[in-house]
């Protein structure tokens, strides 16, 4: 894959990425998720859906890959254990506790860490001052975007938020060591379904209630269901062939596009100095670690 490439698909998938934020907000109201358990039911049927169906294109495509899963299922659930079950479950849970504002600042201490020892995981992965120095603005970009926030305190939904950052980072660690052997979209389809379900169950055990209907707000789950399947493919079979930390680094570019999306769909106001200050920064941060 070569790095415009490599650079268009990663930047794609930070641009479906951020626009989930403002439909799923929008899917909350059309189908009344109010409680934890709405919110890990309604999270659980989005990723069932999308598991279900990216297994079903892997069957129908290359049925000869699920044979590879065999000897690689426990990283593969793993996979799906903290990118789906945890990351989620800490952030949905998380969001009762903590201010939205200070989330996207703490959402990157995992990819602060992974940069920094990126080699630890990684022999060919070196850290090098161009990612520290993409990394350094990337992070001051998210702070410009929160530079309203006010004080800064620290709580147990901090905690969690931190959690679910290490756990993208280590869902991404596992699966670049499972694509050696079993096909991105095979191993995405197996690890979402099996999140989906855990959540689905979770949620209903917590009286979690989804209330759907074949109506406008169908193509709200239908778009959710569409992105989600998409980027994650996508993501992943980057993740495959690229450097994490570097992938990391475009990762800040993901709460810009959720700023920007979140004017257009909730009509939030992104018209202010720290949004064009943060843009700047972010956009410099991934230049320079991929120039």
């Amino acid at each position: 894959m070569s790095k415009n490439k490599y650079m268009i698909y990663s930047l794609l998938v930070m641009l479906l990425w951020g626009t989930l934020f403002p439909m799923v907000k929008l899917g909350y109201g059309a189908y009344n998720i109010v409680t934890t358990g709405d919110i890990l039911f309604f999270t659980g049927v989005r990723f069932t859906i999308c598991g279900a169906l990216i297994c079903l294109y892997a069957f129908i495509t290359d049925k000869a890959s699920f044979k590879d899963v065999k000897n690689a299922l426990v990283p593969v659930l793993l996979s799906g254990l903290f990118a789906i079950i945890l990351h989620y479950s800490f952030t949905y849970s998380a969001l009762k506790l903590t201010d939205s504002s200070k989330t996207a600042i703490l959402k990157q201490i995992g990819v602060l860490f992974y940069v920094c020892f990126s080699s630890m995981f990684f022999k060919e992965d070196k850290l090098t001052a161009k990612k520290l120095t993409g990394v350094f603005l990337g992070f001051v970009g998210i702070i410009a975007i929160n530079a309203n926030a006010g004080v800064i305190s620290f709580n147990i939904g901090d905690a969690l938020i931190i959690a679910a950052s290490f756990c993208t980072v280590f869902s991404n660690v596992i699966s670049k060591k499972v694509f050696r052997t079993v096909k991105p979209i095979t191993s995405t389809g197996i690890s979402q379904l099996f999140g989906g379900v855990v959540l689905l169950i979770i949620g209903n055990l917590l009286d979690g209630r989804m209330h759907f209907a074949f109506n406008d707000s169908a193509f709200i789950m239908i778009y959710i269901c569409f992105a989600s399947i998409f980027s994650y493919c996508i993501w992943f079979s980057v993740v495959k062939n690229g450097e994490l930390s570097k992938l990391f680094i475009v990762k800040f570019a993901e709460p810009v596009f959720a700023c920007i999306f979140g004017a257009i769909l909730l009509g939030e106001n992104i018209f202010k100095v720290q949004y064009i200050l943060a843009f700047l920064l972010i956009a410099t941060g991934i230049y320079v670690s991929n120039k």
